[in-house]
């Protein structure tokens, strides 16, 4: 192998040769094991948090397919309905065009057209982030197969009732002019103001205070013109005699009634809160409550309508109630209507007052326009039904969240569901699979054909409903769907359903949870038996990644490196606030003064699943990459090391009994341990114990120690100084050999799921001196600890060597004697057993340790003034005549004490400012308070040497 680890010169490569092989596809012949990828939308680029899910996702497949389960992990990408259709508008917006200047067709065939040249970006991202997803079966929401599917669910839901076409109220995006879920909306907080406004009361009513009107607070006063009725709290007496009586409804001369609701909070404003159903979902619950018309005012701009429209409960048009509205605001828009109609008042009398207030201001993530509560003919499909099997689901166990702390907001959600839109009015999706004759009757079917045959519709003319389905209806029927479902395919009754799905809490309701209610109800079956829940990928300082704030990463410039012109250009490219720009461009030169280093993709890989503790937002802190990318160099030098001293020599791997070294007796038992370790917290989503363990087995053990113990033995036999010839014979040396390999052999095994390229490259390499064969390292066994191997005698005999070497090595790094000056020792009050542990292992410290002599004496023998170190109980001497220069020394301790006590000083009178304490950010505090505790210790640790060589 090259003496240099390059990520770049293998990891590609090794993906072609995977890929081209087929060895992602289905193959083991164990139980299945199915995991779908989270379609990510096709508009987009894969951002930190689809790197992080997708190495999750990848570990695990990785992990099972070694275990030699029939595994299945299918890709795909979702159509974004919204995001794909504003993509597409302003590209032809760009050559002054609208969707409505082409047509449906065209428009269609322009996304269709944008789909097959940039879809493809999100599947090279996939690859380049070594997901061993099966290719072979990628699929797309809007394949011709999903189709079908979305169509055959729409039918089914409706012949069971519980899809139907109603008039509710709806988030409405104003200029896109669709209806957009939840999720969809984002809540600004904002300074706005309220609005006080007078209510005559009708019928010569007065006030318990002898008053003729109510004041009424709101926050939108434009919609006054939609109310439906003044509510007060039952409970409120100041109102009980109002009850049931009305007032004048300003401007519009519309009586409304007075209700009682415990909707309203006596202790807000003056206790009474204006009712209008038709454009606030609170005031349309209680409307439902009160039975209250629907009066609608705006139309789909938001404009006032001339003419109210106003509806029952039922979505009927409401006969008894004139619609009249004051013509002087037709067709303003709603928030110039809002100022005319303040005016208005205040020319009445009727404005009491304007008062500063803080709102939740909803906007439209991708329109960036406030939404409106409109009242609109949608599609829907009811819940409640469907939800009461999904919450069975996960009561018995059919279902489990990691961890379980979801399972109780999953409950919250579903104990309150709501009836689902599902209509969107755009032209880019799943259209809904409904006919209209020219009376309005409604028809849905598979197809026109089946809806003509099955309703004796003849020659009728029929429209089809120009809307299309939500995108979470078609990604519902994500995990059935694509195995080929409503068929009965062979995929579909191995795979489902599938075994984990990896996601985000953020999406638990809106697409975990359907995925729950339509599996449930279309196939009899779970989409999953398992939901592992991650948390969200934020910035090293905890904050949450933003292009406003300027600390989004992209995973492939970590794997690939970016220079800092690109990368500058990437995080203020397109911001429209110069001031932004040139902040975030500051906040960037001085994170990355030369932009990101290559670090790989298995470093990565490693760091996002170090980082994965169940359920927790991770901080991702570029030091950890930077950390474990040397984690890779070490495991690349260490075979180099281990090919160095295996190549054409005997490793023992043919079957003959080998003799074992009380060194290789530890590391393969600790191997046991390991092995174990990772396999158990893989088998309970614990991935960052399970990275935990494989390094500190790699690191600390196998590296730090097992290499550095062994080279006695592999260089120590036949030369001139040789004085292990009768411990280490070429016995043991052969045994050494294969414990040397067949160890790394395991640990790339182990490590393969975490980081695969590096693995399969080393494995390539060492595979046949270690008596392994087979194409590919992901097809080979997973490692399976041998319990019978773990040796605590060894592994208690091999950590008194280590114990010893480190107090040697401590007592050189204080006392500043070289490491290849030999040494003479006396250990004092040492234990039989201690002795025993010298004497087997006398070669190895002698070499290692670099020890001239060692003398063994009583617990009440005087000796010579030393340095010490304690092993147990057991003291560790090191007779410090001859070995430094007292007096230099002290006068070198003394100088350096003398500056960090400046130090201390210094930094300790900073912070005893109160000055400077108040005035500094919080961070530069924190900074100086660990420079002020550093360098205390670090004085500390001086002057507790320099009394022990003062003494000597």
């Amino acid at each position: 192998m090259d003496k240099t680890y390059q990520p770049h010169a293998i990891e590609t490569s090794w993906y072609q040769t995977w890929e081209a092989n087929n060895y992602f596809a289905p193959q083991g012949s164990g139980e299945p094991y199915t995991i779908m990828i989270p379609p990510p939308n096709v508009t987009g680029s894969l951002h930190m948090g689809h790197g992080f899910n997708n190495a999750i996702m990848d570990a695990l497949i990785r992990f099972r397919r070694m275990q030699g389960r029939n595994t299945l992990w299918q890709p795909g990408t979702d159509h974004a309905g919204i995001a794909t259709q504003m993509l597409v508008e302003r590209q032809i917006g760009a050559d002054g065009l609208s969707r409505h200047d082409l047509g449906r067709e065209k428009f269609l065939e322009k996304v269709w057209e944008w789909k097959a040249q940039s879809g493809g970006n999100i599947s090279r991202q996939i690859r380049r982030l070594g997901s061993s997803v099966d290719w072979s079966r990628e699929r797309f929401t809007m394949d011709d197969g999903l189709s079908e599917s979305v169509k055959e669910a729409f039918v089914r839901l409706h012949e069971d009732g519980l899809i139907y076409r109603g008039k509710r109220l709806v988030n409405w995006d104003t200029k896109l002019h669709t209806a957009i879920s939840d999720l969809e909306v984002e809540n600004h907080d904002e300074k706005g103001s309220l609005w006080n406004l007078r209510y005559p009361l009708a019928d010569g009513a007065k006030t318990a205070e002898g008053l003729d009107h109510l004041i009424v607070a709101t926050t939108r006063p434009e919609t006054m013109l939609g109310d439906s009725a003044v509510a007060v709290n039952p409970n409120d007496e100041r109102y009980q005699a109002l009850i049931g009586k009305f007032v004048e409804l300003p401007l519009v001369g519309r009586r409304i009634p007075i209700i009682a609701d415990d909707y309203c909070d006596p202790e807000f404003g003056t206790g009474c809160v204006k009712i209008t159903p038709a454009h606030d979902f609170n005031d349309y619950e209680v409307g439902k409550r009160h039975h209250l018309p629907l009066i609608n005012i705006l139309d789909k701009d938001a404009a006032i309508l001339a003419r109210a429209q106003v509806f029952k409960l039922d979505g009927s048009v409401d006969e008894q109630f004139d619609g009249s509205l004051p013509a002087e605001f037709a067709g303003l828009d709603r928030f110039e209507a809002r100022k005319q109609i303040v005016a208005a008042f205040d020319a009445l009398g009727l404005l009491v007052s304007i008062d500063d207030h803080a709102l939740k201001v909803p906007k439209g993530d991708r329109s960036g326009t406030i939404i409106e509560p409109w009242l609109t003919d949608q599609w829907y499909v009811s819940t409640k039904p469907l939800a009461e099997k999904a919450i069975a689901a996960v009561e018995d166990g059919s279902i489990q969240f990691v961890p379980r702390q979801y399972e109780n907001m999953y409950f919250s959600w579903m104990r309150d569901i709501q009836d689902w839109c599902i209509s969107r009015q755009l032209w880019w999706g799943h259209r809904i699979p409904a006919w209209y004759d020219e009376a309005g009757n409604v028809y849905v079917g598979r197809d026109e054909a089946e809806v003509r045959a099955k309703h004796n519709l003849g020659a009728a003319a029929l429209r089809q409903d120009d809307d299309v389905l939500d995108t979470w209806f078609s990604s519902g029927l994500w995990t059935f769907s694509t195995l080929g479902w409503p068929e009965q395919t062979d995929f579909l009754k191995t795979f489902h359903p599938t075994d984990v799905l990896v996601t985000g809490f953020d999406i638990i309701f809106f697409w975990v949870a359907r995925m729950i209610m339509m599996s449930l109800h279309l196939t009899g079956q779970v989409p999953f038996k398992t939901v592992y829940v991650h948390g969200l990928v934020r910035d090293g300082q905890g904050q949450k990644m933003s292009k406003s704030k300027g600390n989004v990463l992209d995973p492939l410039d970590i794997v690939d490196g970016i220079e800092l012109d690109a990368l500058l250009e990437k995080r203020t490219g397109g911001l429209m606030q110069p001031k932004m720009a040139e902040k975030i461009a500051r906040q960037t030169r001085a994170e990355f003064p030369e932009g990101i280093a290559s670090y790989g993709t298995d470093a990565l890989r490693f760091t996002f699943l170090s980082l994965a503790s169940t359920g927790r937002d991770i901080k991702f802190d570029m030091g950890r990459v930077e950390g474990y990318r040397n984690f890779c160099n070490k495991l690349w030098n260490a075979a180099n090391f281990v090919i160095e001293n295996t190549d054409d020599q005997d490793t023992g791997v043919n079957g003959e009994a080998v003799e074992l070294s009380p060194v290789d007796r530890w590391i393969i038992s600790a191997l046991q341990r390991c092995e174990l370790e990772v396999t158990r917290q893989l088998d309970a989503f614990r991935f960052d114990l399970a990275a935990q363990a494989l390094y500190e087995f790699v690191w600390d053990e196998y590296c730090a120690w097992y290499l550095e113990l062994v080279k006695p033995v592999l260089w120590g036999v036949g030369s001139a100084d040789d004085t292990t010839t009768d411990l280490y014979s070429l016995e043991r040396q052969r045994g050494t050999r294969r414990t040397l390999i067949r160890v790394l052999e395991v640990i790339l095994r182990l490590a393969h799921p975490f980081m695969p390229f590096i693995t399969e490259e080393i494995w390539q390499r060492i595979k046949a001196q270690a008596g392994s064969s087979g194409e590919t390292i992901m097809l080979q066994a997973w490692p399976v600890a041998n319990e019978s191997r773990i040796d605590a005698a060894a592994e208690a005999d091999i950590e008194w060597v280590k114990a010893l070497m480190l107090g040697l090595r401590q007592i050189r790094g204080e006392m500043k004697i070289s490491m290849a000056k030999r040494i003479d020792i006396i250990l004092k009050n040492a234990s039989t057993e201690d002795q025993r542990r010298l004497a087997d292992n006398a070669p190895l410290l002698n070499k290692l340790a670099k020890l001239e002599s060692v003398t063994v004496i009583a617990a009440d023998a005087e000796a010579p003034m030393s340095a010490t170190a304690l092993v147990g109980e057991m003291q560790v001497l090191v007779p410090m005549a001859g070995l430094i220069d007292k007096d230099a020394e002290l006068a070198r301790l003394d100088k350096e004490i003398q500056r960090l006590a400046g130090e201390v000083q210094r930094v300790g009178g900073k912070l005893a400012n109160q000055g400077f304490v108040a005035k500094a950010p919080a961070e530069v505090l924190e900074k100086e308070r660990a420079k002020l505790a550093e360098a205390q210790q670090a004085l500390d640790k001086l002057a507790e040497q320099r009394e022990k060589i003062a003494n000597l």
